[in-house]
């Protein structure tokens, strides 16, 4: 048997149903509902939840950069032409040298390495010898856009980098992010540390623009409220086009 149902029939079982849909995306808003945690400070596991991230240690509030595995230095020894070299650190976070063998560099300063080149080959081989390391290339200097970006990806950062400029680099926000809930996580030490911030106040000038440092993750979480009226529209669209189908020709 054949059941006819008139437009507003139709239209009024696709509302039901859409907010059905609704209620299930405000209550379940994928990874943000487990991290939207705002500016307490307390653990999370192993995470760390924080109102501000600290610069990475042993850097002078981030004025220094720690070398990193994959860094390529330029390591000048002054009137020793020999001794110079350009040097990759390996996957153990070593350099080698003329002479004196392997040096562990990684999470170290520039000035760090250079004061122990010097203290290694003022010991045995050189006289009061000037040294100076360069840092030609580095892989650490980069961090993830992940999430609801127009570009996620690895992304460089200088030694002003900020936040609002990398959401710039990654495109912006896609149409669904939730600009409030932007966390960035960063490794202090042997601790995860992970801070959110609102990009909606930076931008109204109530919050600091945050700087950024080599190895972060920035990560723009899903708004419920945009999928919500995302879902609504779907549903409202579908509910037209039933209700044009349902018309008697």
């Amino acid at each position: 048997m054949n059941r006819k149902y008139s437009k507003w029939s139709i239209l009024s079982i696709l509302l039901v149903v859409s907010a059905g849909l609704l209620s299930g995306c405000t209550n379940t808003s994928g990874p943000s509902s487990a991290l939207a945690l705002g500016s307490t400070t307390g653990g999370a596991g192993d995470l760390q939840v924080v109102s501000l991230l600290p610069p990475p240690s042993n850097t002078r509030d981030g004025a220094d950069q720690l070398i990193a595995e994959n860094d390529l230095l330029e390591v000048d020894v002054f009137q020793v032409d020999e001794l110079d070299r350009t040097v990759r650190v390996d996957s153990n976070g070593r350099i080698s040298m003329p002479l004196i063998g392997t040096v562990q560099v990684a999470g170290k300063t520039i000035a760090k390495i250079q004061q122990e080149l010097q203290a290694r080959y003022g010991a045995k081989y050189l006289q009061s010898p000037e040294i100076t390391v360069f840092l030609k290339e580095s892989s650490s200097r980069r961090v993830t856009m992940d999430g609801e970006f127009r570009k996620p990806g690895l992304y460089p950062t200088t030694n002003n980098s900020s936040l609002l400029q990398a959401v710039a680099l990654a495109g912006g926000f896609s149409k669904l992010a939730d600009e409030k809930k932007i966390f960035v996580f960063r490794q202090i030490g042997d601790k995860k540390m992970v801070a959110n911030y609102s990009i909606a106040d930076i931008r109204a000038g109530k919050s600091r623009d945050p700087r950024l440092f080599g190895g972060d993750v920035v990560v723009a979480f899903t708004s419920s409220a945009k999928v919500a009226t995302q879902n609504l529209k779907e549903a409202l669209g579908l509910a037209a086009s039933a209700s044009r189908l349902a018309t008697p020709f």
